[in-house]
């Protein structure tokens, strides 16, 4: 269509399309973003690599994620989601139980906790603010939901009432995501086993 000098602002409905579009266009390249990262590990996902593999160019690739680092983040994301909705948590899941579960689900997705542990080191270093402010929602979102479950048990009487819930929610998680780096070098960590000791030190 030629520009003829007047702006034409589209109807609701064409910007809804679009949108929903754009939506299911970066889903799609998520998606296949996974599965190569679950081939390639995170040294072949770069945004060209990405792009080459899902048939996408460079510059399109970069209309929906700015950088490497954006688009690593967002496969994480993603793949977690996908598992959580795959394999959710029993719902009568203690809190370590609730960790556990995801650890054992988290080996299930192939890269998945190399992920993890690749962009929690760069959230450590200068100029990662992506992952830097990804992860510090993330972890606060976490302490702020075991906590209230450790709250819980402690009033059914399943867990000491004298452990701080806050406390206690950050050494769940630290050991949880100590003990994933560890199997990670040494697959005959076993975590289960591990995390099933720090349930019964925090059982009333």
């Amino acid at each position: 269509m030629a520009y003829d000098g007047a702006v034409d602002e589209p109807s609701p409905g064409t910007r809804r399309g679009a949108y929903d579009k754009g939506v299911r266009r970066r889903r799609e390249i998520l998606d296949r973003a996974i599965e190569v990262f679950a081939a390639r590990g995170a040294e072949g996902t770069s945004l060209r690599a990405i792009g080459e593999a899902i048939g996408v160019s460079h510059a399109a690739l970069k209309h929906y994620f700015a950088s490497r680092e954006e688009l690593l983040i967002e496969v994480y994301r993603a793949a977690e989601e996908r598992s959580v909705v795959e394999d959710p948590p029993p719902p009568d899941a203690t809190v370590v139980g609730l960790m556990t579960h995801a650890a054992r689900r988290n080996h299930g997705v192939p890269g998945l906790v190399q992920l993890y542990s690749t962009l929690v080191a760069a959230a450590l270093e200068e100029g990662h603010e992506p992952s830097r402010e990804f992860f510090g929602e993330r972890f606060a979102h976490l302490r702020q939901l075991l906590a209230e479950r450790i709250t819980a048990e402690q009033a059914a009487g399943r867990i000491r009432p004298d452990v701080p819930p806050e406390v206690a929610a950050a050494l769940i998680i630290a050991a949880s995501d100590g003990l994933q780096v560890q199997w990670l070098l040494d697959p005959a960590v076993d975590i289960e086993k591990s995390l099933e000791l720090l349930e019964s030190l925090l059982g009333a």
